[in-house]
C-alpha cells in the first residue's frame, strides 16, 4: 500500500500595521525577517498605508520608488488603508487600468496590491475577507454601505473565514478616529489590556456587528499604533476561535510591535478536531453582549440620523435570526396585501401598514419612521394627513407584476423586497435574465433609494455567479412612452468578448445616425463605484420620457435620450448583443420561445447555480 503523502505545510503569513508611507523601512524589515525565518508567502498590511503628507513631489511617501521602479517589493504585499493626499490621485489611475472586478486586488506595481472596498479571496489556501478605506466622504479610499452590506452577505455563505482584515478610517468634520471593534476588550484580560486600547473613544459597532456575523478565525486590524493580541475567544453557534490581533505603526518611536508573522492551516483541510479545539485561555464573545455591558457615557457620539439608519438595517438581521419582533415592512405586501414568499417571507406582513400606503403614506416613512427625500417625495409624511393623490395602481393585465393572476411565475428565479428575479422570455441566451422592480413602475431609475441598494446586491450576486461560468453581464434598459413596467435585461457574454462590447455598441449607435454620452468616465472596480454611476446615470435621466442606456461590462455606462420623434429599436439592446454572440438568428425573442417545461428546467438549473450568491435567499 502506497504510503499516505504528507500534508502540505500550511501558509505563512506576515501582518503589518500601519505603514504610514515608510515602505522603505517596512519593506527592509520584511526582507531581514524573510531571511531569518522565511519563507514567507505574503505580506497583509493593515491601517493607513499611505503618508498622512506628502513630499515635493506631491507623492505619498516612498511608494513613488516602488511605483517608478527605483526599489521593489520582496514577497507579494496586499494592502488596505487607501488614504492619505496624494492616494487618490495614485489610486485612481490604478482603477482606471484595471479590468473587472478583482476580489484579490488591484496590482499597483509589481507584487504590490490594492484591496479595495470589500471582498473575499482566497490566499494560498486560506479564505480572506476584508473590509478597506474610510466611511463618511465620496470618491476614492472610501467603502460604501454597499461594501458593509457584501460582506453581510458573505456571513451567510458556507465554509469557514480564515483572515478578516478591516481598517474603518471613520472622517468627521474636525478630526479623524480610527476605530477599532466596539467591546472587543470585554472579557479579557486586563493585565494584557494597553492603556491605549482602554480608552473608549476609537471604536466602532459596525464592524464589531461584522466581525460577530463572519466569525473569522483571525481579525487583523491597525490603525490604534498600538500591539495588542487578545486572548482566542469562543464564538456564537460557531465551532472555532477567533483570535484578534491589533498592530502598531511601522517605525514608531514607542518600539510597539508592527510586524507579525502566522501560519495557519486553511480551515478548508482542517480535520473537525483541530476546528473545535480550543485553547486554554480563550474567553467568552467579547460581542455577545457588548450593547448591556458598554456604559452609555463611553459609548461613541454620533449623529441620531446615523443611529437610526444603523438600529433599522441590523433590525433586518436580527428578524431573519428570530431575534426580534417587528424589522423592515415588506413591500409586496404593504402595497398589494399579499406575498407569494407567505410565511417565508424574511419582512413583516402587517396590514394597518397596508392600510396607510394605500392612503398614499411614504413607505419609507412607515418602514424608517423617516424618508430622506425630503420635500422631493410626492407622498405622505404622516399617518392622519389625508390626500387625493393616488398611488399609480398595479395592472392586472400586466405580465410583470406579480399580483397577476396569469404571471408566468414559474419565470421567477428569486424574489427580494423591491425586485425580482426572473428568466427572460424567449432568452438570447440561457442566463439571460430580467431584473424586475415588484412595484409598478416604468423605470428602474425612477426606483426608491432602498430598491436600488437591494439592485446592487443582485447585481453583485449575478456578476458572481457568472463569473464562475467564465462570463460577465451586461445590462441594458429601454425606457419610453410604452413602457409599463421596467425591466433591466442582463445578459452574460464570455470573457473573450468583453471588451468588444464597447465598441459594438458605439458602431451600432452610428449606424442608427446617434452617438451615446458616457456617464462615467472611469471603469467601475467597486460597488461603491457602481452605486456613484447608478446615481449619475439617474441624475442625468430625470424627465427624460424616452431613453436606453447599457451598462458595460467594465462599468461604464452608455447613455442615450431619445427624441419624441426618433424611430428607435425596441430590441436595440437584443439585437446588438445578438451580432456580438453571432447568433442574428436570435435577435426577435419570439424565434426563441421554448415550451413551459424548457423554461421550467432553465429555471431550475439557473437556481441550483445562482443559489449560493442569492441575496434573497
Amino acid at each position: 500500500m502506497a504510503a499516505t503523502p504528507p500534508a502540505p505545510a500550511p501558509p505563512r503569513i506576515l501582518l503589518a500595521g500601519d505603514a504610514h508611507g515608510r515602505l522603505h523601512q517596512l519593506f527592509k524589515r520584511v526582507k531581514s525577517v524573510n531571511q531569518s525565518t522565511g519563507p514567507f508567502h505574503a505580506l497583509l498590511c493593515v491601517g493607513q498605508f499611505f503618508s498622512p503628507e506628502v513630499d515635493a513631489e506631491g507623492a505619498p511617501g516612498d511608494v513613488i520608488d516602488y511605483l517608478e521602479g527605483r526599489a521593489s517589493v520582496p514577497i507579494p504585499t496586499y494592502f488596505t488603508g487607501d488614504y492619505g493626499p496624494a492616494a487618490p490621485r495614485l489610486l485612481s489611475k490604478a482603477a482606471a487600468g484595471a479590468r473587472g472586478f478583482a476580489p484579490g486586488g488591484i496590482e499597483i506595481c509589481p507584487n504590490l496590491f490594492w484591496l479595495r472596498g470589500s471582498n473575499r479571496f482566497t490566499l494560498h489556501g486560506l479564505s480572506v475577507v476584508y473590509l478597506s478605506g474610510k466611511k463618511g466622504l465620496g470618491g476614492p479610499g472610501c467603502y460604501s454601505q454597499d461594501d458593509v452590506d457584501a460582506l453581510r452577505a458573505l456571513a451567510e455563505e458556507p465554509g469557514i473565514v480564515d483572515l478578516f482584515l478591516t481598517y474603518p478610517f471613520f472622517f468627521k468634520l474636525y478630526y479623524h478616529t480610527n476605530e477599532w471593534p466596539a467591546g472587543v476588550v470585554n472579557g479579557a484580560e486586563t493585565s494584557n489590556v494597553p492603556n491605549q486600547i482602554l480608552d473608549p473613544h476609537g471604536y466602532d459597532p459596525v464592524v464589531a456587528e461584522l466581525v460577530a456575523e463572519i466569525k473569522p478565525r483571525y481579525h487583523i486590524a491597525g490603525t490604534k499604533g498600538v500591539f495588542y493580541s487578545r486572548e482566542p475567544y469562543v464564538n456564537d453557534s460557531a465551532a472555532h476561535v477567533t483570535r484578534f490581533i491589533g498592530l502598531g505603526n511601522v517605525g514608531n518611536k514607542e518600539k510597539q510591535k508592527f510586524i507579525h508573522a502566522i501560519s495557519p492551516t486553511p480551515a478548508s483541510i482542517m480535520s473537525s478536531a483541530d476546528i473545535h479545539a480550543k485553547p486554554p485561555n480563550a474567553t467568552l464573545s467579547p460581542y455577545a453582549a457588548s450593547a448591556k455591558s458598554a456604559p452609555i457615557e463611553e459609548a461613541p457620539k454620533r449623529p441620531v440620523e446615523d443611529i437610526d439608519a444603523q438600529y433599522w438595517r441590523y433590525d433586518v438581521k436580527r428578524q431573519r435570526q428570530g431575534e426580534a419582533e417587528g424589522g423592515r415592512l415588506c413591500y409586496k405586501f404593504t402595497s398589494s396585501g399579499s406575498c407569494p414568499r407567505g410565511s417565508n417571507c424574511n419582512y413583516r406582513h402587517d396590514e394597518e401598514a397596508m392600510e396607510h400606503y394605500q392612503r398614499n403614506v411614504c413607505f419609507d416613512f412607515l418602514n424608517k419612521g423617516k424618508c430622506e427625500r425630503g420635500p422631493e417625495c410626492k407622498y405622505v409624511h404622516s399617518l392622519s394627513q389625508e390626500t387625493h393623490r393616488e398611488r399609480r395602481p398595479v395592472e392586472s393585465s400586466c405580465w410583470f407584476c406579480l399580483s397577476n393572476q396569469d404571471v408566468e411565475s414559474h419565470l421567477v428565479i428569486s424574489i427580494g423586497e423591491g425586485y425580482y428575479c426572473a428568466l427572460a422570455k424567449g432568452p438570447l441566451v440561457p442566463d439571460h435574465v430580467l431584473m424586475i422592480p415588484v412595484e409598478h413602475c416604468p423605470s428602474t431609475l425612477a426606483m426608491p433609494p432602498e430598491a436600488e441598494t437591494e439592485l446592487g446586491r443582485y447585481k453583485n450576486a449575478l456578476g458572481k455567479y457568472f463569473e464562475k461560468h467564465g462570463k460577465t453581464a451586461v445590462y441594458f434598459e429601454w425606457v419610453s412612452q410604452l413602457t409599463r413596467h421596467a425591466n433591466l435585461q442582463v445578459v452574460p457574454v464570455p470573457f473573450a468578448k468583453a471588451d468588444a462590447v464597447n465598441k459594438i455598441f458605439h458602431l451600432a449607435a452610428k449606424r442608427l445616425g446617434f452617438e451615446f454620452s458616457v456617464v462615467n468616465g472611469v471603469p467601475v472596480v467597486s460597488t461603491y463605484d457602481a452605486k456613484l454611476a447608478r446615481e449619475s446615470l439617474i441624475s442625468q435621466s430625470e424627465s427624460k420620457s424616452s431613453l436606453f442606456y447599457v451598462e458595460l461590462p467594465e462599468g461604464r455606462i452608455l447613455l442615450h435620450t431619445i427624441d419624441s420623434n426618433e424611430k428607435f429599436p425596441a430590441q436595440f439592446g437584443r439585437e446588438v448583443l445578438a451580432g456580438l454572440l453571432s447568433m442574428a438568428d436570435r435577435a426577435d425573442w419570439r424565434n426563441c420561445k421554448l415550451s413551459k417545461e424548457e423554461e421550467i428546467q432553465m429555471v431550475d438549473d439557473f437556481k441550483k447555480g445562482f443559489r449560493e450568491f442569492d441575496p434573497a435567499e
